[in-house]
């Protein structure tokens, strides 16, 4: 069978057309999507490392608060404790009598330092002896923070105030 040079012109012309469909498919196509996949995952690791980058800076800052924490406990003196502290700037404050308790708690963490937690209820005082004690006990130096505290009006006498704070302490 004689194929007309217009058959044979347009076979040419359908295996020319498959030949380029296959090469693309086989060659071109996965070409392009290795690159995509390549570019997905620079990107990925770009993240990555951004977030070692971010995570490394905030491991140094604890590190670096952490030896000035260490460096602050061993100027305290030797022998001291949350609970005598408080005792002795309630004297100062002019409201050691005015303490209804004092409850320590064990020591706890882990790691290089434990948490001492003391807790307190004072009755009967005023705004400015609450103030005042509290400017006493909040002591960067000695690292002593209230954690929490809850203040209400005495119920028998209304121009004084009744206090329970948890003051915390770290040691080494």
């Amino acid at each position: 069978m004689q194929l007309a040079k217009r058959e044979k012109y347009l076979i040419g012309l359908a295996v020319c057309v498959i030949v380029f469909a296959v090469l693309i498919q086989l060659v071109i196509m996965p070409f392009v999507d290795g690159r995509q996949r390549m570019q997905n995952s620079v990107a990925a690791q770009e993240k990555n490392l951004q977030k070692i980058v971010r995570l490394s800076q905030e491991y140094k800052a604890l590190e670096q608060d952490s030896e000035t924490l260490t460096e602050r406990l061993a100027s305290r003196p030797g022998n001291f404790t949350l609970f005598s502290f408080l005792e002795k700037a309630a004297g100062k404050a002019g409201v050691k009598n005015n303490i209804k308790y004092m409850k320590p708690s064990a020591s706890t963490g882990k790691g290089p330092f434990k948490e001492s937690l003391v807790e307190m209820k004072l009755e009967k005082i005023t705004l400015k002896q609450m103030v005042d004690y509290l400017k006493l006990i909040e002591s960067p130096d000695d690292i002593v923070s209230v954690k929490r505290i809850s203040v209400q009006t005495n119920k028998k006498e209304t121009q004084y105030l009744d206090a329970i704070l948890q003051v915390l302490t770290f040691s080494s």
